[in-house]
């Protein structure tokens, strides 16, 4: 073997070896951080501390959830773009922060593509038309008739700028023609809670952070965003049976790791992450409790996914007119 290639093979071995020690040794060293870009009790938060459990359990090492809320996941998403890539910290990645949020913000301090590993996309969620129970009407037909009757009712909360969340309510707005206002806020809870006590007259979000509210009496549930009907409440209408033609959003959540994270630990966490979904415990509480529609995708089918996502929204946010603020 000629010398200049042995001592290339002999360097890129060197290079290589650190790596797959690190695989090898992985998760031993130290707790794994579970990153949640949005405040505790939101859709991305009761999936990041189920995997959590579920990945401390099979993993025999401890994962810590850190919610770091803001810009739309922004935040939290930048903090995990600049970490360590070595397997010990996660993201709970999002429609905003992996898609949205590309298009949005001229200059986004992170690149949902070049600083992220994909590792796998664990669910997707259709969002709610939800409203305060005291608005006096029951169906998206007489919330649009008092939206055109009462400018004083024309404004929608969500769980932040760019979100799903605010883009739904945007489309709503012109969808019917209406102009509407939007008030951001830094996450479902908060947004939810101005809802139900009056605050603020409606909002789109998802049914996992809403349903429970809407059981309680403190929230109406008129409509969901989706194609077709969901199985855990069949008896709400899409927006499109609704009277708003061309009205279909759903939201997604996933999981990602810094950029470099060595691939045999991308690939365990996605094996991990998968069999985990398909536990009866775990199907039962984001399914069957919480209307999730549960996927466990391969890394590979992740990166697909933001391909097509990420173009698609930017369309929808240059004609909506969104901005971050």
């Amino acid at each position: 073997m000629p010398l200049t290639r042995r001592t290339a093979m002999l360097a890129l071995a060197a290079l290589c070896a650190p790596a797959i020690a690190l695989a090898q040794d992985w998760p031993s060293a130290k707790p794994i951080s579970y990153i949640v870009p949005f405040t505790p009790g939101g859709s991305t938060d009761i999936i990041g501390r189920t995997l959590a459990q579920k990945l401390q359990e099979s993993l025999r090492q401890s994962v810590v959830v850190e919610n770091k809320p803001g810009q739309a996941g922004g935040i939290g998403a930048s903090y995990v773009a600049k970490a360590l890539a070595d397997g010990y910290t996660l993201f709970g990645g999002t429609i905003s922060t992996h898609a949205i949020n590309a298009s949005l913000y001229k200059n986004l301090s992170y690149d949902p593509v070049k600083d992220f590993e994909p590792v796998a996309l664990v669910a997707t969620l259709p969002n709610v038309l939800i409203i305060n129970p005291n608005l006096g009407v029951n169906s998206v037909a007489e919330l649009v008739a008092l939206l055109r009757k009462d400018p004083s009712k024309r404004s929608f909360a969500s769980s932040g700028a760019g979100t799903s969340t605010h883009l739904a309510g945007e489309m709503f707005g012109d969808l019917i023609g209406v102009p509407l206002t939007h008030v951001p806020y830094k996450g479902t809870p908060p947004a939810l809670t101005d809802v139900a006590s009056g605050q603020v007259p409606f909002m789109f979000d998802q049914m996992t952070a809403a349903l429970p509210l809407a059981k309680a009496g403190r929230l109406k549930l008129l409509a969901v965003t989706t194609a077709k009907r969901m199985a855990l409440a069949p008896e709400l209408p899409t927006m499109m049976e609704s009277g708003v033609p061309g009205f279909e959003m759903s939201s997604w959540q996933a999981v990602y790791a810094p950029k470099g994270t060595p691939k045999a630990i991308v690939q365990k966490l996605n094996a991990e992450i998968v069999k985990a979904l398909k536990q009866p415990d775990v199907q039962a509480k984001l399914a069957g409790q919480l209307g999730m529609e549960i996927v466990g995708s391969s890394p590979e089918e992740l990166a697909a996914h933001m391909a097509r996502e990420i173009p698609r929204w930017a369309e929808l946010v240059k004609k909506s007119g969104a901005t971050p603020g």
